[in-house]
């Protein structure tokens, strides 16, 4: 006798797709819910790869000439997940509005869980070195001083 699993499906809060030339011609997609920052990579063999939103501990939006002229942007999360710690969100549109937006979603998820920034420290960070996430140490996020 199977199983069957009943999943209660989240809502897309956002998507995209990496962009060449400022055109959605890959077959990278990313996606946001209420919980989770998703990506799916592939055609033939698909790869999905998701990090829940109240373990990202950092953005940096990057924008280099060439996707400032095809209205894109990239945007580095920095997570306290084991699997993907630093991963790129690569050429997207409108990426000042959804770093804010992630970010955003960030803190929400962390107040409704209430998991304070000195819950998370060194996560991620080497021999004795701490990750800042609530506005301590310098504006890199990390202090190695500590």
């Amino acid at each position: 006798m199977a199983k069957k699993f009943e999943l209660e499906k989240e809502e897309i809060l956002w998507k995209d797709r990496k962009r060449y030339l400022g055109l959605p011609i890959s077959f990278t997609r990313y996606e946001v819910t209420e919980e989770r920052f998703i990506t799916r990579i592939g055609l033939f063999t698909t790869e999905t790869n998701e990090i829940l939103l109240y373990r990202i501990l950092d953005l940096k939006l990057r924008r280099t000439l060439g996707q400032k002229i095809f209205g894109v942007g990239s945007i580095t999360l920095y997570s306290a997940d084991s699997t993907s710690n630093e991963y790129e969100v690569k050429n997207i549109k409108h990426s000042d509005q959804v770093r804010r937006f992630i970010g955003d979603l960030v803190e929400k998820r962390r107040t409704e869980k209430q998991i304070a920034g000195r819950e998370i420290y060194g996560v991620a960070g080497a021999e004795g070195d701490h990750i800042h996430i609530d506005g301590e140490g310098p504006a890199g996020g990390m202090d190695p001083g500590v």
